[in-house]
């Protein structure tokens, strides 16, 4: 079994989910008492957050490319970044190390081409959203991304920094977001990518009129599938 290397803690609340689900597919399978191999290095999410409001990726960078680089030391044989907006800056640190990145928007991809979704609506981040590294790596794929309009992304952005990675979950941010997805299947999305890896801990497939996409589950899986060989 190879050994995954976990940069987590952007936020704590969805490396825990990552944590279990990895181990939930292991044991999946391969039965008995088996249990995935990792390392996990988790960062103070408060220095990423401050590098993100004041653009500084640069930065940010570093701090991830140092963790990457203690977990390969460490004995990791790939690097799965536990949160979709900080994969920004995969590609400037994969340059500095030797192991793979196993790129959250490519599992999420492989997901969207198996279920052949080819138009989807992505929800995350505003910087997620709004800026072009994680939508291009679908369109290359051949994948259309929608996002919701300007007040939404700013609703959808807040309710993550504000209450998700806080630990917050709110019934009337549930039902602002069930709006704004309805929003997103009138305009021809056939799927809706939760592109936080917190996201997930509000929004449940029962909370969508579209088919979701939880980038943990999927991308937690596909962490687990290669570290098993699978």
């Amino acid at each position: 079994m190879k050994t995954i290397g976990l940069i987590g803690g952007m936020s704590w609340e969805s490396t825990v989910t990552y944590y279990q689900l990895v181990n939930e597919t292991v044991k999946k399978e391969l039965g008995g008492l088996h249990s995935a191999k990792l390392l996990l290095y988790s960062v103070d999410f408060a220095e990423i957050e401050e590098c993100q409001e004041k653009g500084e990726w640069d930065k940010s960078a570093q701090i991830l490319t140092a963790a990457a680089k203690n977990l390969e030391k460490a004995g990791a044989d790939f690097i799965v970044i536990c949160t979709n907006t900080m994969h920004k800056v995969a590609p400037e640190m994969q340059k500095q190390i030797d192991i793979p990145i196993i790129h959250i928007a490519d599992a999420t991809a492989d997901a969207l081409s198996a279920a052949a979704v080819d138009k989807v609506a992505l929800l995350g981040t505003k910087y997620t959203m709004t800026q072009d590294f994680y939508k291009e790596r679908l369109i290359a794929r051949g994948i259309a991304v929608i996002i919701p309009d300007e007040a939404d992304v700013e609703l959808v952005n807040n309710v993550i920094y504000d209450e998700l990675c806080l630990g917050v979950i709110s019934d009337t941010s549930r039902e602002q977001y069930r709006q704004i997805i309805e929003k997103m299947a009138q305009k021809g999305a056939k799927g809706v990518i939760l592109g936080c890896t917190e996201i997930g801990l509000l929004i449940h497939q029962k909370d969508s009129v579209l088919p979701v996409f939880d980038t943990t589950q999927i991308h937690a899986n596909k962490a687990a599938m290669l570290a098993i060989g699978k």
